[in-house]
């Protein structure tokens, strides 16, 4: 492992040079990967594997047709490398369980039949694991128990690897059945197309990940925005100013920046007006937001997020609800600005 100097607190991490893909191919050469369910993270993690050359076959519902249908489309053949989820689930050694936190519960008492000893149960969310007390998912101790979460969507994971970049990604072991559950671990890691890996337990990946899309990833980003963009329409300016004082600029010009170099990089290369006040109130948006921050992680931490998410997701009518919310922010004034944005920007020609 190479040792990484982040901000004075060394880390191990895992690079492709340490783990090259020849070596991946190698520990999996004798593995049937079976990635159960084509909806998120599947599609990305399978075809990106299988452009690794990795053996992969697919276990989907085809009652569920959309998903089923695009697996299809994607190239997998059924019957041949697509199949119903009990019966790829047979056939792998390495089993990728990648439906919806909701859908592993349910599908739970199921797939542990088709776990064989010595096989491995892959997941990248440590959420069924952590909270077993609510999902029922306790793997036998025959099997290997491991992780590789993906610092991305399934989208940006499968653009990623397409580029040549990779996302990168966390990994772990809950459970070593076979003494091989580090290597096949990385191997799958380095297979799906990680820019590198970083050590976690299911534990921190999972209280981890649910804090960050509450937060900062989705949640607070959009709770932000859409404060600004009320405060700005009440003191009378236009929806498509208030818009692109709020998102646009953000989205388009200043958080590529940060990308690239960092937030003091982007300050130092904003106007000095920009700057000034960037630094000012920084501060006072940390201390009023750090009391929510704190609520929101110590209910990831209980187990009461779980909870919410279980009930609300298992639902027949999720689907339904779902679509009424979300009809909901698109139709907000906000994000209807934001369309005739999109609209606006020059076309690549």
């Amino acid at each position: 492992m190479a040792k990484i100097n982040f901000g004075g607190i060394i880390e191990d991490v895992v690079t492709r040079e340490e783990f090259p893909l020849k070596k991946a191919q190698e520990i999996l050469k004798d593995e049937t990967v079976a990635v159960i369910g084509y909806g998120v993270q599947g599609p990305a993690q399978a075809l990106n594997m299988k452009d690794n050359g990795i053996n992969v076959i697919i276990g989907q519902a085809p009652e569920f047709k959309a998903d089923w249908d695009r697996a299809v489309k994607d190239g997998w053949i059924p019957g041949k490398t697509l199949f119903p989820i009990e019966e790829a689930a047979k056939k792998g050694t390495i089993i990728q369980y990648l439906v919806s936190d909701a859908a592993q519960r349910a599908i739970w008492p199921t797939l542990k039949t088709c776990l064989k000893q010595g096989d491995a149960l892959y997941f990248s969310h440590g959420f069924s694991i952590t909270y077993k007390e609510q999902t029922g998912v306790v793997p036998s101790a025959d099997v290997d128990v491991i992780l590789v979460a993906p610092k991305g969507s399934g989208t940006s994971v499968r653009r990623n690897f397409l580029a040549g970049a990779g996302i990168n990604s966390s990994y772990a072991v809950f459970q070593d059945y076979t003494k091989r559950a580090t290597e096949r671990t990385l191997a799958i890691g380095i297979a799906i197309g990680s820019g590198y890996l970083f050590p976690t337990t299911f534990e921190n990946e999972v209280y981890s990940d649910l804090t960050g899309e509450r937060g900062v990833l989705m949640g607070a980003l959009a709770g932000i925005m859409d404060a600004q963009y009320q405060v700005l329409r009440e003191h009378g300016h236009s929806p498509s100013e208030a818009f692109n004082e709020t998102v646009e600029e953000l989205t388009q010009s200043l958080i590529r920046l940060v990308d690239e170099n960092g937030m003091d990089w982007m300050y130092s290369n904003c106007s000095a007006t920009a700057q000034r006040g960037a630094l000012d109130w920084r501060p006072k948006f940390k201390e009023a937001t750090l009391p929510v921050f704190n609520d929101l992680y110590n209910k990831v931490k209980s187990g009461e997020e779980t909870r919410r998410v279980l009930d609300s997701t298992g639902k027949t009518n999720y689907k339904e609800l779902l679509e009424i919310e979300l009809k909901a922010l698109r139709e907000s004034e906000m994000w209807q600005a934001g369309q005739q944005v999109r609209n606006l920007r020059p076309k690549n020609k």
